[in-house]
């Protein structure tokens, strides 16, 4: 049972739950037939303005610069890593880029927790080996070769492990300007990457829509982390939101058929199930 303290926060981490798993699928879903970068930057661009828009309707005051430069530093981290994990699941499986992001996504912030905090309880400790585990069994070689994207994912859980806790250094702030903000500094990122690469290409149509629409989405869970972390606990918003890879491998199991052998559907087992004990400290 709930308290109504815990009332709050869980709602808004598992509405980043929900939305981030979408966005996720689609933004993997488009990679596979666009630039990873520019597929990005679009999502920015819808997410900041739309983010911004709310703001300003809801006439919310400007963070200081104290908390801006927090936002502006998870947005970096955000940004690159979203665009980097596009590539990923676009390269690999869905359902082992995803638990492998995800697991160091949340791993870090909980390790930041224990050097500010203190050492965490046994549950979490088993977190972390079973987290190991299951990215052993999910990066086992089949064939002689490795699962494709999956350094590509290893890199981006670490930029969204910085973006849990910048996030959470941009203080009490307005949630949809915190939001804003980060996203402005996702799409300066991305957009400089993407512009002194040219990295325009691969594209296709219908991915223009997609990917203002995985932006949308995917900043909208942004502003729903943005309000767990700030109503509650870090490790309760990480924990709750981090489980965003299930919904992804569910839905790419039901619109791309994907099949995982015995042994990696046992890693991604381990790896889901090592989120919430991790950040249980």
């Amino acid at each position: 049972m709930l308290s109504s303290t815990q009332i709050a926060p869980t709602f808004y981490a598992l509405g980043a739950f929900a939305t981030w798993g979408v966005s996720d699928f689609l933004g993997g879903y488009t990679a596979r037939r666009f630039q990873p970068f520019f597929l990005a930057a679009l999502g920015h661009v819808s997410g900041t303005a739309l983010m911004a828009a709310l703001a300003v309707a809801n006439h919310e005051p400007v963070p200081s610069f104290s908390h801006m430069r927090w936002a502006f530093a998870a947005g970096i981290c955000g940004g690159v890593a979203l665009a980097l994990f596009y590539r990923a699941l676009s390269q690999g499986n869905m359902g082992i880029a995803a638990p492998v992001s995800a697991v160091l996504g949340a791993a870090i912030p909980v390790a930041f927790g224990i050097f500010t905090e203190g050492i965490p309880g046994y549950v979490p400790i088993l977190g972390f080996v079973l987290a190991l585990i299951g990215i052993w069994l999910i990066s086992r070689p089949e064939g002689g070769r490795r699962p494709e994207g999956l350094l590509l994912a290893t890199i981006s859980g670490l930029g969204f492990a910085f973006f849990f806790i910048f996030a959470k250094k941009a203080g009490t702030g307005s949630a949809l300007w915190i939001a804003a903000l980060a996203r402005a500094a996702s799409l300066a990122a991305t957009a400089t990457v993407t512009l002194a690469g040219r990295k325009f290409s691969p594209t296709y149509r219908v991915g223009y829509a997609l990917g203002l629409l995985a932006g949308c989405i995917d900043v909208t869970g942004t502003f729903f982390f943005v309000r767990a972390e700030q109503a509650g606990r870090l490790d309760t918003a990480v924990v709750l939101s981090s489980l965003y890879p299930a919904l992804t491998v569910v839905l790419a199991r039901i619109f791309l058929r994907e099949h995982f052998t015995r042994w990696k559907t046992a890693g991604i087992i381990a790896a889901l199930i090592a989120v919430p004990m991790i950040a249980a400290g």
